[in-house]
């Protein structure tokens, strides 16, 4: 309180000096004269002063001066939520009011607009009036603060409790705009995939996401430099964000998701408080309206809503969405063994070992990526024609890339092999039999077929061929090599010489049948001989 009205008590009533007043109310001399001088210049003695209390005392003696009906009033709310765009700010909001201010002008009641130090000033005044906390200061688009509410769901079947419901929560800086998902635990597969959907809830990226410190995420806390797990940075890659962690014990970092789980727990868990759950996917079905009906509540003190916000000022700023959609990674430094195969849950494989000075280094960090079969028509039509242009490159290289395994990849080109083979029908003639008897078909087949694979994998079909790499190289010249159409004389000695080849194959068979003869006579005397030898003994 100011101490006004013991101020004027101790000087009209008590008759007691400045100095003395100031002494027995920690007060200073200066503020003692004021209040004494606004006091006498209202006209106001002790009988009068004392029928009010200190706040109508206040209100008489130190009301501020109302802005004087000739200057046009601001809308500052909005201006506030202006503020929030990328590379706004108070001198060209300024500009804009005193252009609206000029448009709006009238002959019968003329206004003008504050100037600019004004201006500013009953901005700040705004700002005070509301709700007091650290102020922060958000651009569009830029942040995305995710969190998990601390009430769960029960989810029971016949009455009997089978898990909680967890509920994950994201919220914009500039909106406000609220995103909330049921998961079961709260792992780190948990964390990464409710984020991917609340992106694709989002309908594009912003430059920073800001989580907690949960262990499932963050390997060491740092105020300055946190270490993230290996599946966050691999989050972070795909979709070309940053991720920061809030301090930690410092809920005021991340004040929007924070006021967004509040608003969660009293607006969508407090109305589903007496509903019982069989399913995390029956919990999300019933937080989907009611989720869509917080975002469309309109503010108290701002104009419009989070959705409206958000479709003004956040969404034109966020980044696009990545083609492929995430997939969940997991990273894990194994050692390997003689036999230069690593073992990872479920799966063994094998690696290449790097030498160093003449010793292996046993010790590699290995990646499983889990299958990922929700691949859009688009994003594999354009991996496959990647793939058949890939040129010198391998399918591995191009597979790390396009950020997918490379064991989908080569499926994708065997599959569209297979497939192109089928297209040709029947009709067209099968690799079968010794590469080089093969019809100019056979080898267009061969070229068609191979054409989409390269290092490995052109391998491996040569192996499944019997075809070597060099007579494909042969085949391909042959084809591209153009033929010169035969002249006359060609055309005759090529029948003289087929001609002779007939006549020649003629007097082969003939020689070959007298041989024959020949052959059959030696024998049938060589038997009429042992014949004979026998009879005479």
């Amino acid at each position: 309180m100011r101490k006004l009205k013991d101020a004027l008590r101790l000087k009209f009533e008590g008759g007691q000096s400045h100095q003395q007043i100031a002494g027995a109310l920690g007060l200073s001399k200066g503020v003692v004269t004021k209040y004494v001088g606004l006091a006498v210049a209202a006209g106001l003695d002790w009988p009068a002063i004392s029928a009010l209390d200190e706040a109508a005392l206040e209100r008489r003696l130190l009301a501020s001066s109302r802005a004087s009906q000739t200057y046009a009033q601001a809308d500052f709310g909005r201006l506030h939520q202006e503020l929030g765009r990328k590379g706004v700010t108070l001198m060209l909001l300024w500009e804009e009011y005193c252009a609206q201010v000029g448009d709006e002008h009238r002959a019968d009641w003329p206004l003008k607009p504050w100037r600019y130090s004004q201006f500013c000033e009953n901005y700040r005044q705004f700002a005070k009036r509301l709700k007091r906390s650290m102020r922060q200061v958000h651009r569009a688009g830029e942040k995305l603060f995710i969190d998990y509410a601390g009430p769960t769901l029960a989810l029971r079947v016949h009455g009997q409790e089978i898990g909680r419901a967890n509920l994950f929560v994201a919220a914009m800086g500039v909106s406000g705009y609220c995103f909330c998902l049921a998961t079961p635990a709260q792992t780190a597969r948990d964390w990464l995939g409710a984020t991917a959907q609340a992106l694709t809830f989002y309908g594009g990226v912003p430059q920073l996401i800001i989580p907690d410190n949960p262990r499932a995420l963050v390997t060491k806390a740092d105020r300055y430099e946190p270490l993230l797990t290996d599946s966050v940075q691999d989050f972070a890659r795909h979709y070309g964000c940053s991720v920061l962690p809030a301090r930690a014990y410092h809920p005021q970092d991340k004040p929007k998701v924070e006021l967004s789980v509040l608003l969660v727990e009293r607006w969508i868990l407090a109305r589903l408080r007496k509903h019982q759950f069989t399913s995390v996917e029956e919990v999300n079905d019933a937080i989907t309206p009611l989720l869509h009906w917080l975002n469309q509540r309109a503010f108290q003190k701002l104009p419009g809503s989070r959705a409206s916000v958000f479709a003004q000022i956040d969404a034109p700023a966020l980044m696009a969405l990545p083609l492929q959609p995430w997939e969940w990674a997991v990273f894990k430094t194994v050692r390997v063994h003689i036999d230069s195969h690593v073992e990872f849950p479920l799966c063994q494989t094998s690696c290449r070992l790097r030498f160093s000075a003449g010793y292996p280094q046993r010790k590699r960090h290995f990646m499983h990526r889990k299958p990922h079969s929700h691949h859009s028509t688009e994003f594999k039509e354009q991996a496959l024609l990647k793939a058949r242009h890939r040129g010198a490159r391998s399918i591995l290289s191009l597979a790390s890339e396009l950020n997918m395994s490379a064991g989908t990849l080569k499926r994708w080109v065997l599959d569209s092999a297979k497939a192109g083979e089928q297209a040709l029908g029947e009709t067209s003639p099968a690799l079968d039999g010794p590469a080089a008897s093969w019809s100019p078909s056979q080898r267009l087949r061969a070229l068609q077929e191979s054409y989409a694979f390269n290092g490995p994998a052109l391998a491996a079909w040569c192996r499944e061929r019997g075809v070597f790499e060099h007579q494909l190289v042969q085949w391909r010249e042959e084809f591209c090599t153009p033929v010169a159409p035969a002249s006359r004389e060609a055309t005759g000695a090529f029948r003289e010489l087929q001609r002779q080849h007939e006549q020649l194959q003629r007097e082969l068979r003939r020689k070959e049948k007298a041989l024959a003869e020949v052959a059959a006579l030696l024998v049938l005397q060589k038997n009429f001989q042992a014949l004979l030898e026998g009879a005479d003994k």
